[in-house]
């Protein structure tokens, strides 16, 4: 236990420092601008495909299980509504966030953990270059940037995902579903789940970039920070969900 206790302690302390050193190299140049690029291409366009079928998929099950399970007590009709608003704030965020902290987190673990091993960072140092400017803060950016982007995107096919389960399976009119779509949705309910976004990619980012620069053990200490490097994130996602939904409900009730 106190092993576990001294793991977290020592996780925690170095991506604390490696965000510090991130935040304190950024706004020196030089800004490496082609590899902020290729990193969101990575991050952004190679992750569209796997979010659009994990939005699509969310936003249909919901849609039937609320749809079959409202039958019953004849509030079909408010479907729409309930997944809809559920989607914006929670599910869509933050199933993207998971699924992009198992894809994104693995391959930056894996693909920085390996360049420890080839010595290549050390190679970069050599070079008088800092392996936090040109390894770090391009796939940090990228994150900050691409993942938002796909949370807006997962939102939509997700609701669309839910349209097509109610028009086909529940018997709901199509202009219906979208008239109570437009009329519940406001603009806190985008901006509650949207605004996570920015947080848990700089988590996704962060973590990944940690394990994968303190790998030990060879080829071997490769796959142990992958795996600990999406656990990690991935726990922290879920955490950090609840913290920031209620600190942005409280700001809600404040304004």
């Amino acid at each position: 236990m106190k092993a576990s206790h001294a793991a977290f302690l020592r996780h925690f302390g170095g991506s604390t420092i490696l965000f510090r050193q991130v935040i304190s190299e950024l706004f020196r140049p030089p800004l490496y601008f082609k590899l902020v690029v290729e990193q969101l291409y990575q991050v952004g366009v190679m992750s569209l495909p796997l979010v659009m079928v994990t939005a699509g998929s969310t936003g249909m099950v919901m849609a039937l299980q609320f749809g079959l399970g409202l039958e019953k007590f004849g509030g079909k009709l408010y479907v729409p509504k309930i997944v809809s608003i559920s989607i914006l704030r929670e599910m869509g965020p933050v199933f993207t966030c998971l699924m992009l902290a198992a894809r994104v987190g693995a391959g930056m673990a894996s693909e920085i953990g390996s360049m420890v091993v080839t010595q290549q960072i050390d190679a970069i140092r050599a070079l008088g270059t800092s392996p936090i400017k040109k390894i770090v803060i391009p796939r940090v950016l990228a994150c900050i940037i691409g993942i938002p982007i796909l949370s807006v995107v997962a939102n939509f096919i997700g609701i669309g995902g839910a349209l097509l389960v109610c028009v086909n399976d529940l018997g709901v009119d199509p202009v219906f579903f979208v008239q109570k779509v437009l009329t519940t949705l406001y603009l806190p309910d985008f901006l509650s789940g949207f605004m996570k976004t920015p947080v848990f990619a700089g988590v996704i980012a962060v973590t990944a970039c940690y394990f994968g620069l303190t790998v030990k053990g060879g080829t071997k200490g490769v796959g142990n920070a992958t795996t600990m490097a999406v656990v990690v994130s991935s726990i922290s996602i879920l955490v950090g969900d609840y913290f920031l939904t209620k600190f942005y409900w409280v700001i809600e009730q404040w304004l």
